[in-house]
């Protein structure tokens, strides 16, 4: 494999889906972390590529509560997210609230 400088990359498992119980090398971005979500693409001879999502969790705490690492997690509906949540952004769904339409306070 040739070098690659400055970049690092760790070892970490995928859980769930097609991709369960194996071990990718996932590079880190400039935080020493993997990206939040990980997204692979299967080619479809009959139509679009599948595009199979998996999303970040921690691995588990060590003794002191220390964090391990991270795994991905296979997400079957592959909901688009991970952007950044403002508190002035509206809600991701709109039924936000009961009945998608808001209270009626005055009768």
């Amino acid at each position: 494999m040739a070098d690659t400088g400055a970049v690092k990359s760790e070892d970490t498992p995928f859980e769930g889906g097609p991709m369960d119980g194996r071990v990718l090398p996932v590079l880190l971005g400039p935080t020493g972390q993997p990206p939040k979500t990980y997204r692979i693409p299967v080619p479809n001879p009959d139509g679009p590529p599948t595009v199979l999502v998996y999303r970040r969790a921690p691995r588990g705490h060590g003794k002191l509560g220390i964090q391990k690492g991270w795994k991905y997690e296979y997400d079957p509906e592959g909901r688009a997210g991970g952007g950044l949540k403002w508190p002035w952004s509206k809600p991701d769904r709109p039924d936000a609230t009961p009945g998608g339409r808001p209270d009626d306070t005055h009768g």
